[in-house]
C-alpha cells in the first residue's frame, strides 16, 4: 500500500508539472489570467463533484463551518492566481522553488495559528530555506524580477490554505472539503469572464486548455488516493519530485535552462523541507510512544 501511495504521489507531481507547463504556455498565447484560472477551476469542480457524488449523497454538501470553508477556498484562489502570474514571467523551476517554501511557512505559522511549538532547530531550517529562495531569485541583481514578491505571497496563501485544511479536518468529512474547495474560483471568476474572455486562436490551444484542466483535476485526485494509502509524513519527500519535472518541462517546452543559482537555491529549499518533514514524523512517533507508555502505565 505504501509503495502504491508513493507511486501515486509521484504521478501527481508529474500532473502538477504538466499543469504549470500548460498554464505558462497558454499565458504565452495571450490568454488572460482570469480565463486560464477559471478553466483550471472548472476542471477541479468537475473532479470534486465526481468524487463526492453529491446527487446521491446530498448531505456531503453540508459543512459544519461554511465560512471557514469559504475562507479556505479563497486562500487557494489567491495562491493559484499568484502562481499563474509568476509562471508568465519566471521559469518553471524558479516558480516551483518559491512555492516549495510552503512547508516552511506552514511550520512558521503553525505556532500562532494552531498553537504548535516551533523549536530552534525548526526555526534554523526555515531560515536556511528562505536563504535558498534568496539565492534562487537573486534580489539586488539584474536577474531579480518583482513578480517574485507576488509568488512569495502566493506561497503564504498556500501555507494558510494547508493550515485551514488541517483545522477543518476535525469538523468536516474529506468529501465535503473537496466539494467546497473550488467554490471561490468558480463563483468569483465566472462573472468576470465576459470582460476577459478571449477565444482560443486554434483547436490546439483548446486542446492545451483541456490538458491543463485534466492535469489539475487528475493531480488532485491522485493526491487524495495517495493520502488514503499512506501518512503524509511518508509522502512529503516525494512531492519534491515535481521540481525535477518542472526543470525538464521548462527545458523541453520553453528552452529554459535554470542558472546555477536557481539550482543551488532549490536544493537548499528542498533539503530544509525534507528536514522539517522528517522532524515532524519523528515528533509524531515520540507522541505515539508516549501515549502507549501512558496507557500501559494506567493498566498497571
Amino acid at each position: 500500500m505504501r509503495l502504491a501511495a508513493i507511486g501515486l504521489m509521484c504521478a501527481a507531481a508529474v500532473c502538477f508539472a504538466g499543469l504549470d507547463a500548460s498554464t505558462k504556455w497558454l499565458g504565452a498565447q495571450g490568454l488572460p489570467t482570469v480565463e486560464v484560472v477559471w478553466a483550471r477551476y472548472v476542471g477541479a469542480a468537475a473532479l470534486s463533484l465526481f468524487a463526492a457524488r453529491p446527487f446521491s449523497r446530498p448531505g456531503v454538501l453540508r459543512a459544519r463551518r461554511p465560512w471557514a470553508q469559504i475562507a479556505r477556498s479563497f486562500l487557494l484562489l489567491g495562491a493559484t492566481i499568484a502562481a499563474f502570474l509568476a509562471l508568465r514571467r519566471l521559469q518553471m523551476a524558479e516558480t516551483a522553488t518559491i512555492f516549495f517554501v510552503t512547508p516552511l511557512f506552514v511550520a512558521l505559522m503553525a505556532g500562532p495559528w494552531l498553537g504548535e511549538r516551533v523549536g530552534r532547530t525548526q526555526l534554523a531550517a526555515i531560515a536556511i530555506g528562505f536563504v535558498g529562495v534568496l539565492i534562487a531569485t537573486r534580489p539586488g541583481t539584474a536577474a531579480f524580477q518583482p513578480i517574485v514578491v507576488v509568488a512569495v505571497g502566493g506561497a503564504v496563501c498556500n501555507a494558510a490554505y494547508a493550515l485551514a485544511t488541517r483545522r477543518l479536518a476535525g469538523h468536516d468529512a474529506p468529501e465535503t472539503t473537496l466539494v467546497w474547495t473550488p467554490i471561490a474560483g468558480v463563483a468569483a471568476l465566472t462573472p468576470l469572464l465576459p470582460w476577459f474572455w478571449r477565444a482560443p486562436a486554434s483547436p490546439f490551444v483548446w486542446m492545451v486548455m483541456a490538458i491543463m484542466g485534466v492535469c489539475g483535476a487528475l493531480g488532485h485526485w491522485l493526491l487524495i488516493l495517495a493520502h488514503q494509502r499512506a501518512p503524509a509524513s511518508a509522502l512529503t519527500p516525494f512531492t519534491y519530485t515535481q521540481l525535477i519535472w518542472a526543470i525538464a518541462a521548462g527545458a523541453l517546452v520553453f528552452g529554459d535552462v535554470p542558472p546555477a543559482a536557481t539550482l543551488i537555491g532549490a536544493a537548499l529549499v528542498v533539503a530544509c523541507g525534507l528536514f522539517l518533514a522528517l522532524h515532524e514524523r519523528g515528533g509524531g512517533r515520540r507522541a505515539r510512544r508516549e501515549r502507549r507508555d501512558a496507557r500501559a502505565g494506567a493498566r498497571l
